[in-house]
């Protein structure tokens, strides 16, 4: 798990770079746009992993969803239940992206470059919560 939480940090240190453009600047530069689809659907995606490995090693349930593994996390405490409300709201983020992709609106992607600080609190919460309980090398 730790390996992951890594990859996620990686993850938000280049999307924090598309905060330093705004979106008209963006717009005209399609490889921008694509990189900064797949960085949010990376790190999304990471986000997802491992929370649903988190509820599978942890007994926590049988969530029927990618949203609902975050729901869960909350609900036990492993979460802030705001914040992993906020995550599973990501996740239809994430399935435009996986999905939709031809008609993807890369203002709705830019703007929630805004949320990149909900990636990080969930890292610093499960990483908390893992050492808390002994899992850190996960």
């Amino acid at each position: 798990m730790r390996s992951r939480l890594k990859e996620l940090e990686d993850a938000l240190g280049e999307l924090e770079s598309f905060r330093r453009q705004t979106f008209a600047e963006l717009e005209g530069r399609r490889r921008e746009r694509w990189a900064l689809r797949y960085g949010m659907l990376e790190a999304i995606q990471i986000v997802i992993d491992v929370a649903c490995a988190v509820v599978s090693h942890e007994n926590l349930g049988h969530p029927k969803s990618y949203a609902e593994c975050l729901r869960i996390l909350g609900r036990e405490g492993r979460l802030d239940e705001a914040l992993a409300g906020r995550l599973a709201r990501a996740v239809g983020l994430r399935n435009v992206l996986i999905h939709d992709y031809l008609d993807v609106n890369d203002r709705l992607v830019f703007e929630a470059l805004e949320n990149l600080d909900d990636l990080r609190a969930f890292a610093a919460q499960i990483a908390r919560t893992d050492t808390d309980s002994g899992n850190a090398s996960t």
